[in-house]
């Protein structure tokens, strides 16, 4: 998921405060992102993308855009598509999906598919400004979340045309996602680790007023359906492992204690085929640049 739920990636193994053995495998997480999690997202996409009608006008630039699913789709309609983000080893399934070797910069049959490793800025492109921007990456998560969002924009909508379509996404209310209840324990271990952002309620304007700081227009909005579905308990573990959300909390404690914890609280949710299916609503706003 990027910024918002993903801290800085490094390439290969992470290692913890004293350096002593592995915290944090980068390209195994992003290889678990890229074949469990990040499909949890696809309603929201295809909402998204049918709403405002994305095809083969559409320039779009996809912020965060992890693995390249999302882009994938909006390619598969067509679109001219850009993916930026900061995790290398996310961006490298990203360019096996989009650019496979032999194919060049032309991927699905169409021109301008590009992937930036960096920040939005890195983007810029010397033809017309893109139509649309997405940042499919929820806010409502994390303190501090909405603001970095808002400096992803700050840089992404000079490279617009006017009156180009931002989407922003957050989580719905708690009560309406389950993961809500599981995601608390990363900030609940985590609590030693000073500085690292706790969790907070997602605010019914939290995207309303990230667009108003941004100057962008809000035009329309909707609600989508999410369930997190898992083959069972170890993979709904390694899914949201991969969201880098517990990285503090293994640093704090240890991996087999926050698998441990992470385990019991997914147990709930566990169907009596040993599959895990966890209900979320996810919103969207619909924003215009100047």
């Amino acid at each position: 998921m990027t910024p918002t739920l993903v801290g800085q990636h490094l390439p290969g193994t992470e290692h913890g405060p004293t350096g002593h053995g592995p915290r944090v495998d980068r390209r195994a997480r992003a290889r678990d992102w890229s074949e469990i999690q990040e499909r949890m997202l696809v309603p929201l996409y295809e909402a998204v993308y049918e709403r405002l009608d994305v095809g083969p006008a559409t320039r779009l630039l996809g912020l965060g855009c992890g693995s390249g699913l999302a882009l994938l789709m909006a390619a598969s309609r067509g679109a001219a598509v850009t993916g930026v983000d900061t995790s290398s080893a996310r961006l490298a399934h990203a360019r096996e999906r989009l650019l496979p070797p032999g194919r060049g910069p032309r991927a699905r049959g169409r021109a301008d598919t590009r992937i930036v490793d960096g920040s939005p800025g890195a983007a810029r492109t010397d033809t017309a400004g893109y139509t649309v921007v997405t940042a499919f990456e929820p806010i409502g998560c994390l303190a501090g979340d909405a603001e970095e969002l808002g400096g992803l924009l700050a840089e992404a909508t000079p490279l617009t045309g006017r009156g180009a379509a931002v989407v922003l996404t957050g989580w719905g209310p708690p009560e309406r996602c389950a993961t809500a209840s599981v995601l608390r324990v990363a900030t609940r271990l985590a609590e030693p680790v000073r500085g690292t952002g706790d969790w907070r309620p997602a605010h019914r304007d939290d995207l309303e007023e990230v667009a108003r700081r941004a100057g962008l227009r809000p035009d329309g909005s909707g609600r989508v359906a999410c369930p997190f579905g898992y083959a069972d308990v170890d993979s709904a573990v390694r899914g949201l492992l991969s969201t880098g959300l517990f990285d503090p909390a293994i640093a704090a404690t240890d991996q087999a204690q926050v698998n441990k914890e992470l385990a019991e609280a997914l147990h709930p949710y566990q169907r009596q085929d040993g599959t895990v299916w966890m209900p979320n609503v996810f919103r969207y706003l619909i924003a215009r640049t100047p």
